[in-house]
């Protein structure tokens, strides 16, 4: 304990607030990497068991399948069915843009914390730099302080500060930067399996009889300007 303190003394209020970023970023990283594995499908023919409950019409039993699963693309379908058993033929456009405002609920709900953890990756090689700027002043005022006379052991204080909250900076970025790019993988992930998993139920619903045949509209790709918009 007393040596970290010792390192934080050293460091300087730059460095501790780097390690204050460090400590969230890392909250943020095991939060959401729990929270994506909590999507998992419990039941893997779900998909397929969902799609033959749907096109035999049986709105009650398929509903019964997606309320066991947290997945966003089963909570995606729980508004089409319950529109599907409310009516007797429905368009295939709303449908679509049913999907697209549950799914870009979801979407944003997936992305929580993870603006805060691309700003800590974009912002503490900036402290970094500008610990580094400052523990250089300190060591030039030293110089100016001993008129030209260069003692180390007085210099040694603003370089090592200098030097530490480069590294610390960039040792916390660096993390942070590839966390938020695997992490915003797994939203896109989502995403596309979600438009893919419901164009294909909506092309069997098509195919048997019980939506309204219309041509292929474009409104499914609300979800993706949606998570362009949170993105």
């Amino acid at each position: 304990m007393e040596s970290l303190v010792a390192f934080l003394s050293k460091a300087g209020p730059i460095g501790i607030a780097i390690v204050g970023s460090s400590v969230i970023a890392l909250f943020i990283i095991i939060e959401r990497c729990w929270a994506f594995r909590q999507l998992r499908l419990k039941d893997g023919r779900l998909l397929h068991r969902l799609r033959k409950r749907a096109t035999e019409g049986s709105y009650t039993e398929a509903m019964a399948l997606v309320q066991k699963e947290s997945h966003p693309l089963a909570l995606a379908m729980i508004p089409v069915l319950n529109r599907l058993a409310g009516s007797q033929r429905t368009p295939r456009a709303a449908l679509e843009k049913t999907i697209a405002h549950v799914a870009a609920r979801e979407v944003r709900q997936m992305e929580r914390f993870l603006p805060t953890l691309f700003l800590i990756s974009s912002v503490t090689p900036l402290l970094g730099l500008f610990g580094t700027v400052t523990g250089m002043i300190k060591a030039f005022q030293a110089i100016q302080h001993l008129g030209g006379k260069v003692n180390a052991s007085v210099l040694a204080g603003g370089i090592w500060e200098a030097m530490l909250t480069t590294a610390l900076g960039l040792g916390v970025a660096i993390p942070a930067m590839v966390a938020h790019n695997y992490l915003q993988g797994k939203v896109h992930e989502v995403v596309a399996e979600i438009k893919e998993e419901s164009g294909v139920l909506l092309d069997e619903l098509e195919e048997a009889g019980i939506l309204d045949s219309v041509s292929k509209p474009a409104a499914i790709h609300e979800l993706h300007a949606a998570h362009r918009e949170n993105g």
